[in-house]
């Protein structure tokens, strides 16, 4: 049976079955669950298990779910990492459970999925999909957060949207810092900006717009000069589709305002300092193109991810060459 995530966190339900799979790259949104389940569940004891763990000793896991006493604490299961091979072990056990709960959690599963497919038929079983969050959920999420706040204007908002890239567990991180420094509930542009340590992504934004605005030298001469880190490159993609989706959405207004018009209606507003070089780009990129893009950083976040090995700086400046290539087409 499917749930939808949107309507579990509104309703703080996580319905009641005894099993439940949450799937999907949103980790924030996943880890946000965790915490209502164990919230829900005060006297309950927590036991995680990797998918692994399981599968090389099944016996013992099974034995910890069954070996119940009148006189435990009540326990709900965590399974971490979890996939088709976990399936057939759970097909032996669903209709034992009595009152145990278990809980699984996985990466993204695609269609094609034995577990999801199973989960998602099923009418004792519940799926969650936990997708990538938009602009719009993570808005939402700092004006419930930031509530009172004086000072929550459109910039300061799109500036702490930008600082995250849709990162929900970033998202928070950065919540929780604003909270414990504006402990008079007012927000000031200038210390929020500093609070967030903006400055540390200029220089691979500085080569993204420039290479979104098809300037090959300029392009060429930052990719020697910046310094990429191997472990943000999911980071820099993220910039990328970012700024991506608000050309698309730019695109969209146009047909009925003039571009200029459309740039300053969109929600949240771009940044002043960013606009002139956005107008640029509004101009260069249409549908075609910006979909173009959206396939090539979706297929290079799979192999980034896929393989440890791959060197992921080469990669993701070729990505940005063919950006600018691209942008001048």
């Amino acid at each position: 049976m499917i749930f939808k995530s949107y309507l579990i966190e509104q309703n703080n339900n996580l319905e009641d079955k005894n099993i439940l799979l949450f799937y999907g790259e949103n980790v924030g949104l996943k880890n946000e669950f965790k915490n209502k389940i164990k919230l829900n569940n005060k006297n309950s004891e927590v036991i995680r298990y990797n998918q692994e763990e399981i599968i090389k000793d099944e016996e013992r896991f099974i034995n910890e779910i069954f070996n119940i006493s009148l006189f435990s604490q009540k326990k709900i299961y965590f399974i971490e990492n979890s996939n088709d091979k976990i399936l057939e072990i759970f097909k032996g056990i669903e209709d034992k459970l009595g009152d145990q709960q278990i809980y699984l959690f996985a990466e993204l599963l695609d269609k094609k999925s034995k577990l999801r497919n199973y989960f998602e038929k099923s009418n004792n079983i519940g799926v969650i999909a936990c997708y990538a969050d938009n602009e719009m959920n993570i808005k939402k999420i700092i004006i419930d957060k930031l509530k009172g706040y004086e000072g929550l204007s459109p910039q300061n908002i799109n500036m702490i949207i930008e600082s995250t890239n849709l990162d929900r567990v970033k998202l928070h991180n950065e919540l929780d810092k604003i909270i414990t420094y504006f402990t008079n509930k007012k927000i000031i542009t200038n210390l929020l900006e500093l609070l967030l340590n903006i400055k540390v992504n200029d220089n691979f934004n500085l080569l993204k717009d420039e290479a979104l605005c098809g300037n090959k030298d300029k392009t060429n001469k930052l990719l020697s000069d910046t310094i990429m880190d191997a472990d943000k490159n999911i980071l820099y993609l993220n910039m990328i589709n970012l700024r991506m989706n608000k050309l698309v959405e730019t695109s969209e207004l146009a047909k009925n305002l003039s571009l200029e018009n459309a740039v300053n209606t969109i929600k949240p507003p771009i940044f002043w300092k960013d606009k002139t070089m956005f107008m640029i780009q509004a101009k260069k990129w249409n549908k075609n193109k910006i979909k173009n893009v959206l396939k090539k950083t979706y297929d290079l976040e799979i192999k980034i991810k896929s393989d440890p090995i791959v060197n992921k700086n080469i990669l993701v400046k070729k990505l940005i060459i063919d950006v600018c290539e691209l942008a001048n087409t």
